[in-house]
């Protein structure tokens, strides 16, 4: 190796051993600065809150040697209050050219379900033949908002399930129960009532009827007609009508029809009548319901109270809506003629606008020929009477009273059912039509109902609406 080269090398080596140790020198300094800074967070360093909170900045602290430099830390970054995201504050200090920092991660989340309102019931029974339609749901979260657009629904085979996922992912999901079952029976309506008379030696003709279910729809032309009447001799004689929807549920009803010496007669016969009703408090309801138990048709004589709900589930039972009176204030109806049949004629159009059809059937509130009316206006119950017919109208008295809106009503009757139930039973007769006064008002009417029914089944009564064409039966 030649000497200009060695001289070369160990001048070069000593530059770098020189270069080396300068950097020595200053990296130790600067080990030496960094760790005689003293640079902490308050708080902690990960952070999690919901978004229904505030940030609060709690800062970090800085010294060095001892000496506070806290205020000298820069602060950047911020959390948007109410708003769900990752966020990074950034604590940062500069000494000459050295760098200390430290970062804060917040994350604002929501951690609520959101909810999911159903309408109607939520447990639900609907015709086996028929599919299910949706009544409705609404989904809301307290941080989107309304999420119904974004509900997942799907149809089970007994349940319809519903789910929602808001945007942090929180999920809800409600069923509304769904069982496909059918347990009504359907309904018979009997063109002409529960009663005919025919006379002897006529000839009998079916004067019809109609069947409905809530399932199948009209299932008129599967009814069973059973029975036959020979009007060559003078009897009852029952026909049956039966029918039964596509779930196996059966109906029978029976029809009366009296062969005798003259078409009108109607002895033994029982109308069931109920004024100043419907009752939206329960007892017309039970009455309704009695009444479909039993197969037994009956006469409603209302006012202007009550729900138009009972009136049209009376009238679709095949019951008579008769006229009663619109407000039964006797001071209003019976100040004069005009006033009476103005009243009149505003139930007749409540009945009317219900049923679909025009009623000509009333009674006169307490009766046709009560002696309140002249308190207000003397004379009058003859006037209405008369004009009433000529007007087209049929009024009904009665023969049987249960007196369940005055003797029985009283305080100091205990037994209000008993006395109802004996009220009716021991005036019925079987040598006469038998118009009997109750009133759909009354609980324990309702309650004694079922029971008068049984008597007249066992003891041979048959019941009956009225119509139009009945023998009304007034007082003298």
């Amino acid at each position: 190796m030649k000497k200009k080269e060695v001289i070369y090398r160990l001048k070069h080596k000593k530059e770098i051993e020189i270069i080396g140790g300068l950097l020595l020198i200053f990296l130790a300094g600067f080990l030496f600065i960094k760790l005689s800074f003293s640079f902490e967070l308050k708080g902690d360093q990960l952070l999690q809150l919901s978004y229904k909170d505030h940030y609060e900045e709690e800062g970090a602290t800085l010294s060095f040697f001892g000496q506070d430099l806290s205020k000298k830390i820069k602060i950047s970054g911020e959390v948007t209050d109410g708003k769900v995201g990752e966020y990074k504050i950034k604590y940062s200090y500069h000494l000459a050219f050295i760098p200390f920092s430290k970062t804060r991660k917040v994350s604002v989340v929501d951690t609520e379900k959101p909810t999911i309102e159903l309408v109607g019931e939520k447990s639900q029974t609907m015709c086996p033949n028929k599919e299910y339609e949706e009544e409705g749901y609404r989904a809301t979260d307290e941080y989107d908002g309304d999420l119904t657009d974004k509900v997942e629904v799907v149809q089970e085979e007994n349940a319809i399930k519903y789910k929602v996922t808001d945007s942090s992912g929180n999920t809800t999901v409600v069923a509304r129960e769904v069982k496909k079952e059918d347990t009504t029976k359907p309904t018979i309506t009997l063109t002409g009532g529960n009663v005919i008379t025919v006379q002897k030696n006529t000839s009998y003709k079916e004067s019809g009827y109609k069947a409905t279910d809530g399932c199948d729809g009209d299932l008129t032309d599967q009814v069973k007609v059973e029975g036959e009447v020979d009007t060559s001799k003078l009897g009852n004689y029952k026909i049956k009508y039966k029918v039964a929807d596509s779930s196996g549920n059966e109906t029978t009803v029976e029809r009366t029809v009296v062969v005798t010496e003259t078409a009108s007669s109607a002895k033994g016969v029982i109308y069931l009548t109920f004024d100043d009703g419907p009752s939206g408090s329960g007892s017309t309801s039970k009455i309704l319901d009695i009444l479909k138990e039993e197969g037994v048709q009956a006469t409603f004589f209302v006012t202007g109270s009550g729900p138009d709900s009972l009136i049209k589930r009376a009238h679709e039972e095949g019951h008579t809506i008769a006229l009663h009176t619109y407000t039964h204030q006797y001071q209003n109806i019976y100040r004069s003629v005009d006033a009476y049949f103005s009243d009149l004629e505003k139930i007749q159009n409540r009945v009317k606008s219900i049923t679909g059809e025009t009623s000509w059937v009333i009674r006169f509130p307490g009766g046709s020929n009560n002696t309140i009316s002249n308190k207000y206006n003397n004379g009058i119950m003859s006037i209405l009477r008369q004009q009433a017919l000529e007007k087209g109208y049929t009024y009904f008295d009665w023969n049987v009273d249960a007196s369940d809106a005055y003797e029985c009503a009283k305080s100091s009757v205990t037994d209000k059912k008993g006395c109802v139930y004996e009220n009716v039973t021991s005036t019925l007769s079987k040598k006469r039509a038998n118009v009997v006064l109750m009133h759909d008002l009354k609980s324990y009417t309702a309650d004694a109902l079922a029971d008068i029914i049984h008597y007249a089944k066992e003891n041979g009564y048959v019941f009956d609406v009225i119509t139009k064409d009945t023998a009304p039966v007034r007082f003298r």
